[in-house]
């Protein structure tokens, strides 16, 4: 089995690949960007991939969430990483020789309390794995760089200090993207795009009235441009159900019933790492 996910080395990507399919033979393929990752799987080059799609923080990862539309893609399992953000420096560096912090800037923002009490200047890189690569060659004593355990075994940086985030319960949702449908017997989660037909008020309410009056629960609700006008969207609506219960296809004929476009996106259970 062949499978894409995001490099850069050492990125939370790579960690929850890794971590997901430690018991698994595996041929890697790390990719540039998201977009590559779902290229990949489209070309057929691989078999699977992993993409982010959410992080409980900084929300939808509105790359994974458009990409996802351009093709017949389909999710079969989400995977739950939890984000630990850590100060990484040189071995044998103390916490008040740290000058200087590098990262990508959702990780800085995500520890902004931190690096303030530390009177820290901070730089952006492009990922948090570049940031500690980076730090790792340039072998600077005064610099600490934001990442993961998994990045600092991958450099040979020292954890100096762990979870520095301003948010503790903070997690990163992936996804593991197929290119074929099948449904799952025993999943517990079902993956709809609901197109409206027109954009009257009040038009999300009555979409999501019919779930409700249905008795199924909803998880995710999400909204992204359809790209034909300003104003219009389409609903990323994820369901606690099966695609194998009665209940969820009655909605999907309801919707489809009021001239609403659905695409199923995927049928899955929950990993947590």
């Amino acid at each position: 089995m062949k499978v894409a996910y995001l490099g850069p080395q050492g990125t939370f990507s790579e960690e929850a690949a890794f971590r997901y399919f430690s018991s698994n033979k595996v041929e890697w393929l790390m990719c540039d960007s998201i977009l590559d990752v779902l290229d990949a799987i489209k070309e057929l080059k691989v078999d699977k991939g992993l993409v982010p799609i959410e992080n409980s923080i900084e929300g939808t990862i509105n790359m994974t969430a458009d990409g996802l539309l351009t093709d017949d893609f389909f999710i079969e399992e989400e995977i739950i990483l939890p984000v630990s953000l850590n100060l990484l420096t040189m071995k044998g560096v103390k916490t008040n020789q740290v000058e200087e912090v590098w990262s990508i800037p959702p990780a800085l923002a995500q520890c902004r309390d931190y690096i303030r009490e530390l009177k820290a200047t901070s730089r952006h890189f492009n990922s948090t794995s570049s940031a500690t690569r980076a730090l790792r060659d340039k072998a600077r004593k005064n610099v600490g760089a934001i990442g993961s355990e998994w990045s600092a075994r991958m450099f040979n940086l020292q954890v100096t200090e762990r979870n520095i985030q301003d948010h503790h319960e903070n997690c990163t949702r992936f996804v593991l993207v197929r290119n074929s449908r099948s449904a799952i017997v025993n999943a517990a989660k079902t993956l709809l795009v609901v197109t409206p037909n027109d954009e009257r008020p009040g038009i999300l309410a009555i979409i999501l009235n019919v779930f409700s009056s249905l008795s199924i629960n909803l998880t995710w609700i999400d909204s992204r441009p359809t790209k034909r006008k300003l104003g219009t969207y389409r609903f990323f609506i994820e369901a606690e159900m099966s695609l194998y219960e009665k209940n969820i296809h009655k909605a999907i004929a309801i919707l489809e019933a009021y001239g609403h476009k659905v695409s199923i996106l995927g049928n899955y259970n929950t990993t947590k790492l």
